[in-house]
């Protein structure tokens, strides 16, 4: 197994979690070395059972951090490169794992590329990295006009992009996010992963995509995993529903793509709505982490999520700011540490832990009713035996014929399945 095999992701938000201001600041001012306090949790992270950090943005930005300025410089709201490598390096003597987030679909308008372009128009030797919109302007991400879409035709994007996931690969860190990839030609990527991989073999290559033939641009791009969104929305919305046939029906699909790659599977991240927030009833939180830690995938914990934050996603401007908060200096000051739910993950992940296999397990399915689900997930001589109920009242289960024995959870297992208490769960093994 590869170490992206092993691999369980903390995922945070560096600008919100360190309290930065919302834009950038002046030209001249001092960097304001906030980075430190990320390194303040890893004992956490570890804790946790995680054992790989996801920073969000990190490089010089505008505003949010997905408006790059410079994919060379640490963003003086967080501090300068020295800060960066401090907390690569904190986190590799603990045995963690570092993954980037890098934006080459689009740069702020103030990227000095760009604002050459401006002032030259065709005789910039940036000309061909942005498209005319046929308006006077150039063509945005999505219609955001702070984002201007870099030309993904134009091989220098592609040297540029390589050497800046070169750049900070020498520097320690394990991997990158590349965000929006659902908006950059597979074959673009494919130029770049290729060049990218040649060197750095064991880096691990992650992109957003939403929706799609997630499979098919894996295979294109040569990209390790995406962003499996499908799994998310199936997971909150049958709890919500209180239909599993929704979930059942997604599992299979899931279970299809480990043909081709290991999806990259969440409850939480940066963009959407806290899970706490998202389901209608605070018990199911319990079920959709069950979910997420025993079927196939690389999971990531959003940071907050283990301490069962709230935080709605707006369509506004400022309407991120309740999902990516200022976390304290010390996680024994969080509200929730310590209590039912942080703990939880704790045992789950640790599960996880125990089973490595389940990274690349396949589910099959034994029990579906609107309101109970009894799965099993294997690979080669391994298997667990999942069950849930989010009914009011016991519900039994089905199982293949073994010996069961709960390792985690509560339910009354017997040879051929189980009975499970009233919004209960629990996992066993044969």
């Amino acid at each position: 197994m590869r170490w992206p095999d092993h691999a369980i992701w903390w995922h945070v938000y560096p600008l919100g979690f360190t309290g930065a201001e919302r834009a950038a600041l002046p030209p001249g001012a001092r960097p304001a070395h906030r980075l430190d306090r990320i390194a303040g949790w890893l004992d956490h992270l570890v804790a946790l059972g995680c054992n790989g950090l996801a920073l969000g943005p990190v490089f010089d930005s505008e505003t949010h951090g997905y408006d790059t300025v410079d994919h060379f410089r640490v963003d003086p709201r967080l501090g300068d490169e020295d800060d960066l490598l401090r907390l690569v390096e904190a986190a590799s003597g603990r045995g963690v794992r570092v993954l980037l987030d890098g934006v080459f679909n689009h740069v702020g308008r103030s990227s000095p590329r760009f604002a050459d372009v401006q002032a030259q128009g065709g005789a910039s030797p940036y000309a061909g990295w942005f498209v005319p919109d046929g308006d006077g302007g150039f063509r945005t991400f999505e219609g955001h006009h702070k984002l201007v879409a870099l030309n993904h035709d134009e091989p220098a994007v592609a040297d540029y992009t390589v050497e800046v996931m070169s750049h900070w690969l020498e520097r320690g860190v394990d991997g990158w996010r590349l965000d929006a990839a659902y908006a950059v030609p597979a074959e673009f990527w494919r130029t770049v992963t290729d060049r990218v991989r040649a060197r750095f073999p064991d880096a691990w290559l992650l992109g957003e995509v939403i929706h799609g033939d997630y499979a098919g641009f894996v295979e294109r791009s040569g990209l390790d995993s995406v962003t499996q969104y499908e799994l998310w929305k199936a997971i909150w919305s049958s709890l919500n529903d209180r239909n599993f046939f929704e979930l059942a029906h997604a599992l299979t699909r899931h279970d299809g793509m480990l043909q081709t790659f290991v999806p990259q599977t969440f409850l939480g991240n940066h963009d959407v709505t806290r899970i706490a927030s998202r389901l209608d009833d605070e018990r199911h939180l319990t079920h959709a982490l069950v979910i997420l830690l025993t079927t196939a995938g690389v999971p990531s914990i959003y940071a907050g999520d283990e301490f069962a934050f709230h935080g709605i996603k707006e369509e506004r401007e400022g309407g991120d700011d309740a999902i990516r908060p200022a976390f304290p200096e010390r996680p024994d000051e969080t509200t929730g540490h310590g209590a039912p739910h942080h703990r939880l993950h704790q045992g789950l992940i640790g599960v996880r832990r125990r089973h490595p296999w389940l990274v690349r397990a396949h589910t099959q399915v034994a029990t579906l009713t609107n309101t109970a689900l009894s799965y099993t997930v294997g690979q080669g001589e391994e298997r667990l035996g999942v069950v849930l109920n989010v009914a009011d009242e016991p519900a039994k289960a089905d199982l293949p014929t073994a010996g069961w024995t709960c390792i985690a959870g509560d339910a009354a297992f017997h040879g051929e399945g189980a009975l499970i208490p009233p919004q209960g769960w629990a996992i066993a093994h044969p």
